[in-house]
């Protein structure tokens, strides 16, 4: 009778220890009993009764999952590799066992048919310039699919987005006829703004005779002072004029 005693005493004992678990800060516990959900536990010290009770450990921590390169086509028929990381954490362990068979592998798939699918609505202009606004477009399409799924995405970035040989040599000719164009519109600003100020300037002088003077004055003196063998000294007609006239009459 005494030795049952402590068999009896020994498998209680040995049951409770095996049922005791802890549990980390970021950990919790989904509980089943006789195979139904019956609630989460954790952080410290649990009691998972065994034979009766089984227990499924989630990590609550934010996982980084690789997007692989995708073959993506923009909207103007560009065809690119983009590969891309997500930020995820489970904010519901209960659903993410329940609800799907392995939830990091199903948001992958996700995040790669969602990243062609956004993708594939921009042109490659926005893909290169702007990233954070497709960030934020997949990360909300991904966030309303992987609620049911107790899921939580808190960020994506795309990568890279590779493009081929051809395709970078026509950017790179673009470029360069963008920095053409812009040269040439510049020059020809300054060009008109050049003009309008001759412009004023003629007629500033034909109002003021005396501005003319001083002006070929002026003139002369940049002559002398350069240190060419041969000076030219233009005459304006304005100086000639009385003087002929002076001739004609006599």
């Amino acid at each position: 009778m005494l030795i049952a005693i402590l068999v009896i005493v020994v498998v209680i004992a040995l049951l409770i220890f095996s049922a005791l678990k802890v549990l980390k800060e970021y950990e919790r516990g989904v509980i089943f009993t006789f195979g139904r959900f019956t609630g989460v536990k954790g952080p410290g010290l649990i009691v998972v009764w065994p034979v009766f009770q089984q227990m499924n450990k989630v990590d609550l921590r934010t996982v980084v999952l690789e997007v692989p390169p995708q073959d993506v086509i923009s909207r103007d028929n560009v065809s690119v590799k983009v590969n891309a990381v997500i930020y995820v954490r489970i904010i519901d362990p209960g659903k993410a066992v329940i609800q799907v068979a392995d939830v990091f592998e199903a948001s992958s798939q996700l995040a790669q048919t969602t990243l062609r699918s956004v993708l594939g609505q921009h042109e490659l202009d926005d893909m290169l310039a702007a990233r954070d606004k497709l960030n934020v477009d997949i990360q909300s399409i991904l966030d309303q699919h992987t609620d049911a799924w107790g899921m939580k995405v808190s960020n994506v970035e795309i990568k890279q987005v590779d493009l081929d040989e051809n395709m970078v040599r026509a950017i790179a000719k673009q470029a360069e006829a963008e920095r053409q164009r812009r040269a040439k519109v510049i020059n020809a600003e300054g060009e008109l703004q050049a003009s309008q100020k001759l412009m004023e300037a003629a007629q500033t002088l034909i109002q003021q005779p005396q501005a003319i003077q001083l002006r070929y004055l002026q003139t002369l003196v940049e002559i002398a002072s350069d240190k060419s063998n041969t000076i030219l000294f233009p005459l304006p007609m304005d100086l000639l004029e009385p003087l002929l006239l002076k001739l004609k009459n006599n």
